[in-house]
């Protein structure tokens, strides 16, 4: 039978997506489903969508909120918290980076580094001596990756990512899906999960 799985697209810059690129190694691990991890950039979608930014941010009550549930979120999952100075942070290069490691071993944690540096920390992520140091951190020849994610051919395939996104119908992030079906939320992963090892059981049951 083949290994369950599930895409998992998500935004570096995104504070639910952080809660969901920390957990979602171990959970699917355990469950026995593979991730198929599919950064993108979320702002071009919200523009097309007509929003001049993460909504949260353009209605303040519900930003207000949103920090408030994120507070709660990291204490109920023990993630470290600091509320970013900045928001939404400029994430491209580390984006560009995480898109050019596609099927790499290290992308997961390439991911929950650059999360942590920006939820955990309070630190910029895109500059090349921020990209530098967190690559470093993880054993990895950062001058060459940032050459290769500033290519021609790697923009290229950010831009087709991101517009793959759109393609799907996704409006925010994380979002999942297991087959067609769509899961939006950082609320959804477990559901997601418990979907992709129903869908197994059914191939095999029929």
């Amino acid at each position: 039978m083949p290994t369950p799985s599930l895409d998992f697209w998500f935004d570096l810059a995104s504070n639910y997506s952080y809660l969901s690129v920390m957990r979602i190694e171990a959970l699917a691990g355990r469950a026995g489903v593979e991730v198929r991890w599919r950064p993108f950039l979320l702002g071009p979608i919200l523009e097309a969508l007509g929003w001049k930014g993460p909504p949260f941010v353009v209605q303040k009550e519900k930003g207000a909120y949103v920090w408030q549930d994120m507070r709660r979120q990291c204490r109920k999952y023990a993630l470290p918290w600091r509320q970013p100075s900045e928001f939404p942070r400029r994430s491209v290069l580390a984006t560009r980076i995480a898109v050019l490691a596609d099927g790499e071993p290290w992308l997961p944690a390439w991911c929950r580094t650059v999360m942590t540096r920006n939820y955990g920390d309070d630190r910029e992520v895109d500059s090349p001596e921020a990209v530098t140091q967190m690559l470093t951190a993880l054993g990895l020849d950062a001058q060459r990756l940032i050459a290769e994610a500033g290519s021609d051919a790697n923009r290229q395939r950010l831009r087709e990512r991101t517009q793959r996104a759109r393609d799907l119908g996704i409006f925010g992030a994380p979002t999942f899906f297991v087959g067609d079906e769509m899961f939006w939320g950082n609320d959804r992963l477990e559901d997601a999960i418990d979907a992709a090892r129903s869908a197994r059981q059914v191939s095999f049951d029929g």
